[in-house]
């Protein structure tokens, strides 16, 4: 299934926000989701929600890392 993964199109079998996640921090080395959220088609996904919230194709998923600073 084709996904969008922060602008950039993407294919998987992911159910849910969750394996996707897994799949991210794994590649991208990342220790533990906080400081990062996820939004799917717009709407913010609360973290306790990912392991919940179903992926389906076409959906467009930003990832976001906050960081302190001005």
């Amino acid at each position: 299934m084709k996904i969008y993964v922060n602008g950039v199109e993407r294919e998987g079998a992911y159910t849910r926000l969750s394996e996707l996640w897994a799949e991210q921090s794994r590649e991208n080395e990342i220790a533990s989701p906080r400081g990062f959220a996820m939004a799917v088609n717009g709407e913010l996904v609360r973290r306790d929600q990912w392991d919940s919230t179903p992926v389906a194709a076409g959906d467009r998923i930003e990832i976001v890392r906050a960081f302190a600073g001005g």
